[in-house]
């Protein structure tokens, strides 16, 4: 389970209808881990760590069901933190980025204008922000990745066949 990737994902085809599949995966998690909670919506379903096993860096399936133009069921599965991680990582990136981006065009200009470019170093230490970001995703992602393994297996338990993950 080690990628570069940020949010792990799979997607597949079901021969069933949406409603169908959504009723056939929670009937078949809690069959096959009654600890493994389950929150369903119309369409969403989301598979937890329990809570007395969860931690900062736990993820949680979300997998989402849509219907295909010959009506089986379109399943999408994207494993992720908890929302609060994954908020906090995406303003993280969000500030460093717009920082990094003005301070470069800022120091640039001050570069052309042959001035001091104290810009560049606020650009230089957006770049290192925003890379120590994604070793610090990286580092909790590693953390995670045996109960991201766990819920990968109950997926296919529940399922009955192997599903790659990309």
């Amino acid at each position: 389970m080690s990628s570069f990737g940020i949010r792990p994902h799979f997607s597949e085809i079901l021969d069933l209808n949406p409603e169908e599949a959504q009723a056939k995966i929670i009937r078949e998690v809690q069959r096959i881990d009654k600890r493994c909670e389950v929150k369903s919506f119309d369409g969403f379903i989301c598979l937890r760590i329990p809570r007395q096993d969860r931690h900062f860096w736990s993820p949680r399936l979300n997998l989402s069901l849509n219907p295909t133009d010959d009506g089986k069921a379109r399943l999408q599965g994207v494993y992720g933190p908890n929302a609060n991680v994954w908020s906090l990582f995406l303003y993280g990136y969000l500030l460093t980025g717009s920082v990094g981006l003005f301070s470069g065009i800022f120091g640039f200009a001050q570069y052309s204008l042959e001035g001091k470019t104290w810009g560049l170093w606020i650009f230089g230490a957006s770049v290192f922000a925003a890379i120590s970001l994604y070793v610090l995703a990286q580092f909790g992602q590693k953390l995670g990745a045996s109960q991201t393994f766990r819920l990968h297996q109950i997926y296919e338990s529940a399922m009955g066949r192997s599903v790659g993950i990309h």
